[in-house]
């Protein structure tokens, strides 16, 4: 889902379900809270497995999910939707014949179950008339009976429904009192609860949580009519409610007077410091266009990394196989077979993985059961790897998958999933008041904002919601209208210093789109403070006439 499209949802509400992830009958909030039985999964999994041999499958995975989402949407003083779904079934993905075969189905009977199996398969031999060549599946080798849970400290789904009413309505509240005009304010849980068997032996259980809390408040000036907004500065992550703790330790004062979180966040003293920004935003001069050093923070960088970096790297898209969701890749494999495309500056390596604590693609397996880990993809400015999945690994040459295959629902079929995509912190000592002392004219951006990115990941434009002048090594105060012009190599090159991991934080997307029919995915994309030097910055206000 892209910026767009999450407006609808927070328009309409119910628009959220029209998508597959959210598909499903609603349900009340107590039903959150329960589970199906690991032993019936396994037998139910077993049948499946058991009937698509007999039918003539060479491989055969199974997922059992159970998909929970909790939505709660309000507008100032008002309830404006809370919804709760679930979604239950088992998808069954074979190979038969050298071709993939799938089937699903939301009854859970021995039965049904075998009958989807002999679909998979029948679908499969249908498929390899048209196979110009067998799947090559890496292997993996069997876990047996294990388990995965992300290490929450409050089960977000078991908070009473009056006690996120009365934290939004708070946060509006607050934020009024602040002075908004408006304020909008949404707390999103999801609980994936799933199951997967494989002819290879594993039998694996996962319990994923994800949490994101993002508001949007804007001033409005009577007399000219003219109004700005300031989106909150939340990090969606893979936590509990307790990420809604706001611990003092989590807090940090950036250079430019904003507190931005980082394990867990303060929505209500936010709402009240975006209400106080949105006013500042109304008075502040406009930005004079050309070029000037960026200092980037991972409030912000998360979405630049994700457009310009964790998509273009992505095999699918390299490959062409995949072109939905603005296209493919420039990043082919002549560059990284060259061993020498340099994509940044040495400054920059940036890493994929799947299982940093708290993060929104964190888990224990992959829907292919291979067991998730970390890897390079750029290594000191050059171009070393992709994010693959099982039958793309033999063409880079891997003996492996790297962990990255994913579906948003059981009656999805998985496929290959951008990994967390972050950019690994400085080496050297750097904090970010350091970083602006060496600047003589700048631009600080906090948050992200809108963006456009041609189809192959290569030209792109990012704005913000806070941007600050840098003078003569000071922040001398809050500036509007700001877009800045990237080239993705040029822009990655230009990275002349990046503070060290004790500035070290994520953002992410809660609702990344991909795939035809489509499918949603969260991610995480961490960084810190990154200063980038000579970089095209136009003014929106003008560009838009």
């Amino acid at each position: 889902m892209d910026r767009r499209d999450f407006l609808k949802l927070t328009g309409v509400g119910l628009g959220g379900l029209m998508l597959p992830a959210f598909a499903g009958r609603v349900i009340a909030a107590e039903e959150l809270l329960s589970t199906l039985d690991v032993a019936t999964k396994k037998k139910l999994a077993d049948v499946a497995l058991q009937a698509a041999k007999a039918a003539g499958a060479k491989y055969c995975d199974v997922r059992i999910g159970r998909y929970l989402r909790q939505f709660v949407i309000t507008r100032e003083d008002k309830v404006q939707n809370i919804v709760n779904t679930e979604s239950t079934g088992i998808g069954i993905r074979v190979i038969a014949k050298g071709t993939w075969g799938f089937a699903a189905t939301n009854e859970l009977t021995a039965d049904a179950v075998a009958k989807a199996a002999r679909e998979a398969v029948a679908i499969a031999k249908a498929n390899s008339v048209v196979q110009s060549k067998p799947v090559e599946l890496a292997p993996v080798k069997g876990v047996g009976e294990v388990s995965w849970a992300t290490p929450i400290v409050k089960n977000s789904m078991s908070v009473p429904i009056k006690d996120k009413v009365d934290l939004l309505l708070g946060v509006n509240a607050d934020a009024l009192k602040a002075g908004a005009s408006f304020v909008n304010s949404m707390m999103f849980l999801i609980n994936e609860q799933k199951y997967f068997a494989s002819t290879d032996g594993s039998y694996i259980d996962q319990d994923v949580h994800r949490i994101w809390v993002p508001m949007n408040v804007t001033a409005v000036d009577q007399k000219s009519g003219k109004f700005r907004t300031r989106d909150g500065l939340s990090t969606p992550c893979g936590m509990g409610y307790e990420y809604l703790d706001g611990r003092k330790e989590d807090k940090v004062e950036l250079p430019c007077g904003v507190t931005v979180y980082g394990n867990s966040y303060d929505m209500r003293e936010d709402a009240i410091a975006a209400a106080r920004q949105a006013k500042e935003k109304l008075v502040a001069p406009s930005v004079k266009p050309g070029k000037y050093d960026l200092v980037l923070d991972p409030s912000h960088t998360w979405l630049t990394i994700h457009e310009s970096v964790g998509h273009p790297t992505e095999l699918d898209r390299v490959l062409g196989y995949e072109a939905n969701y603005a296209g493919t890749s420039f990043a082919t494999l002549d560059k990284w077979k060259s061993k020498n495309f340099r994509w940044g500056s040495d400054k920059v390596t940036i890493y994929a993985d799947k299982i940093a604590k708290g993060t929104l693609g964190a888990v224990g397996y992959d829907d292919e059961g291979v067991k998730t880990q970390q890897w390079d993809l750029i290594k000191d400015g050059i171009l070393v790897n992709y994010q693959v999945i099982r039958d793309q690994a033999h063409i880079l040459g891997l003996k492996a998958s790297q962990g990255c295959c994913y579906a948003d629902s059981w009656s999805s079929v998985q496929f290959q999933r951008m990994a967390n995509v972050s950019l690994a912190p400085g080496k050297d000592k750097l904090a970010p008041a350091e970083m602006v002392k060496g600047i003589e004219n700048g631009i600080y951006i906090v948050g992200d904002g809108s963006f456009s990115i041609d189809q192959q990941r290569y030209n792109a434009q990012f704005g913000g919601q806070l941007f600050f002048e840098i003078k003569n090594g000071k922040v001398t105060g809050p500036i509007e209208d700001v877009a800045y012009q990237i080239r993705t190599p040029e822009f990655w090159n230009s990275c002349a210093a990046v503070c060290d991991a004790s500035d070290f934080r994520y953002g992410g997307s809660f609702f990344d789109g991909k795939g035809q029919p489509g499918q949603v995915s969260a991610v995480s994309h961490g960084s810190s403070t990154a200063h980038f030097t000579g970089v095209n910055v136009i003014n929106t206000a003008r560009s838009l006439g």
